[in-house]
C-alpha cells in the first residue's frame, strides 16, 4: 500500500464528511509540532481548497522532521470552508484579500518565523521525510533554495503506466533544463528556501503565474538551487496542474509549448521577460 493511500481516504470529500476522529487527531499532532523558535517555517496556502486542505494537514501532522518547525496557514479570502478547515486544526492562519498565488506567499513570507520557508500546495500531500530531506540541503552554505519533483494521484481516469511515462519524460525535461536555467524547473508546490534572502526580494505579485520561478531567479545571486531526486522527497497531488484533456493531449501540448523557443535552456539569464498575457492588469 502507497504511503498517501490513507489521506486519499478524504481527498475530495467536502470537510462534513470527515470524521471528527481525523479532525481532532490531526489538531492534536499539529500542536506538537509547533516550535517558538522555528528553524523552519511551513505555510499552507489555500484558494477554496475544502475538498483537500484536510487530508494535507493530516499529512503534515504525521511528519517525521528532527528540526524544530512552525506550521501556519494562509486563506486566499475562500469562498467554502477553507477558513473553517484552518481553525478547526489549530494552526495559525492568516487572510489574504487579494487573491492570487503570489500575495498569498508573499503574506506566508511576511507572517513566517523560521529562517526557512517551505511552499505548501493545499492540494499536495507530502511524504513524512520529505521536510527533513531538503532541510538538510538547504543547511549547506552555498544552497539558496531547494526544489524537488512531485507525481500525480493514480485514479480511474489515469493508467498507472501512463502516469508514469508523462512524469519520467517531464522529470528528464526538467533535469536537463536545470543545468543552465534552474529557476525554470522550480515549481511552487515542492519549493524551499532561505526565507532571510527571500525577504530581501519579496514575491512578484504583478504576474499570474511563475512568481516561485521568479523568486528562485531572485535567490540565484545569494547561492545555488538545488534539486533532490530522493522518492522520499516527492510529492503526491491531484490534476490542477494538467488541462482537462487526457494525459496524451496534455502531453503534446506541453512538447509544442517547451519547444517553442527551446535554445531558452541552454543560456543562463538573470532576469525574466515577462509575456503580456501574464501580467496582472
Amino acid at each position: 500500500m502507497a504511503w498517501y493511500s490513507k489521506y486519499l481516504s478524504i481527498y475530495g470529500k467536502n470537510f462534513n464528511e470527515v470524521s471528527n476522529d481525523i479532525i481532532s487527531e490531526t489538531r492534536e499532532r499539529l500542536a506538537a509540532l509547533q516550535s517558538e523558535k522555528p528553524l523552519a517555517s511551513i505555510v499552507v496556502i489555500a484558494y477554496n481548497e475544502e475538498q483537500h486542505l484536510q487530508a494535507c494537514l493530516w499529512a503534515l501532522s504525521e511528519i517525521k522532521c528532527k528540526y524544530p518547525v512552525e506550521i501556519i496557514g494562509v486563506d486566499n479570502d475562500s469562498k467554502d470552508r477553507t477558513a473553517e478547515i484552518f481553525e478547526a486544526s489549530g494552526i495559525p492562519y492568516y487572510t489574504e484579500y487579494q487573491h492570487s498565488c503570489g500575495y498569498a506567499r508573499r503574506c506566508g513570507l511576511q507572517h513566517s518565523k523560521g529562517k526557512y520557508y517551505f511552499d505548501i500546495d493545499s492540494d499536495t500531500i507530502y511524504p513524512p521525510h520529505y521536510f527533513d530531506i531538503m532541510l538538510e540541503e538547504l543547511l549547506k552554505p552555498d544552497v539558496s533554495c531547494v526544489s524537488s519533483l512531485w507525481s500525480y494521484f493514480p485514479d480511474e481516469n489515469h493508467s498507472w503506466i501512463g502516469l508514469k511515462l508523462f512524469e519520467t519524460c517531464r522529470d528528464l525535461f526538467l533535469y536537463i533544463q536545470h543545468f543552465k536555467r534552474p529557476e525554470l524547473s522550480v515549481r511552487g508546490l515542492v519549493f524551499a528556501y532561505n526565507a532571510d534572502y527571500a525577504r530581501q526580494e519579496e514575491y512578484r505579485v504583478d504576474i499570474i503565474r511563475g512568481e516561485d520561478g521568479s523568486m528562485a531567479l531572485c535567490l540565484k545571486k545569494y547561492g545555488r538551487i538545488a534539486f533532490i531526486y530522493n522518492r522520499k522527497a516527492r510529492a503526491i497531488t491531484g490534476y490542477g496542474t494538467l488541462s482537462s484533456d487526457s494525459l496524451f493531449k496534455s502531453f503534446i501540448k506541453r512538447i509544442k509549448i517547451q519547444t517553442k523557443g527551446i535554445t531558452r535552456i541552454f543560456f543562463t539569464k538573470d532576469h525574466y521577460e515577462d509575456a503580456d498575457d501574464n501580467l496582472v492588469k
